[in-house]
């Protein structure tokens, strides 16, 4: 059976309290928790990943310090998300601890690359993609800054691997590649809960995000 559209889209939350994030919880399919643009107590991960969507544990650093980010997915994990998401530039250790609960959790692991001024050559990228199975990746996430079509065009093209791999056009010019995605082969992709409520340069919201699926479908 061909999966709902629903589920190829991944709800970026970054709501500011635990109430506003399980509000915007309910109904959704497949949803990532950004820790690093939240406030949160232990008991609220449990809350959280207790809900019956997909979760992807999200905590990007610069907001708290390896100690406490790896603490709050570990819990993540524990309490029951789908996907952990770990930075390829990170602490091996770190990469090793994560990884090692996710698989006794049944937990998936994306290892993601940001770029946030430029794309990447193709040779670079592919480096880039098998960094990211190396440090143990179930899927690899790419999101590159898209300054010219041309950047669009390798992003998409690293689709043509055949291991599972999300590739994400950041900014206005790489909002074609997060359609693309995930019509192309791709796990999922991600879009914002509403106008406004944007992660990342470029997002697209969830409702025109999946007008646009269907209609390509």
């Amino acid at each position: 059976m061909r999966p709902s559209v629903d589920s190829k889209i991944c709800v970026s939350i970054s709501e500011p309290s635990i109430e506003s994030c399980m509000k915007e919880l309910q109904g959704r399919k497949l949803a990532e928790i950004r820790f690093d643009r939240m406030s949160f107590r232990k008991e609220d991960v449990k809350r959280i990943f207790s809900s019956p969507a997909k979760l992807v544990a999200t905590f990007r650093p610069g907001t708290a310090n390896d100690e406490t980010r790896l603490k709050t997915l570990v819990s993540a994990i524990e309490f029951g998300a789908a996907f952990v998401d770990i930075e390829l530039e990170s602490d091996s250790l770190y990469k090793k601890r994560i990884r090692e609960v996710a698989r006794e959790r049944g937990c998936k692991v994306i290892v993601s690359y940001h770029n946030h001024r430029s794309t990447p050559k193709a040779d670079r990228l592919r480096k880039i993609i098998d960094a990211c199975f190396e440090s143990g990746a179930d899927i690899a996430k790419i999101a590159c800054f898209v300054n010219s079509e041309g950047d669009n065009v390798r992003l998409l093209s690293m689709l043509s691997d055949r291991r599972s791999i999300i590739v994400v056009g950041m900014g206005s010019k790489g909002a074609v590649t997060r359609i693309a995605t995930a019509l192309l082969g791709s796990p999922f992709t991600y879009a914002s809960a509403s106008t406004g409520k944007e992660t990342a340069p470029g997002q697209i919201n969830f409702e025109k995000m999946k007008r646009l699926i269907r209609s390509m479908e």
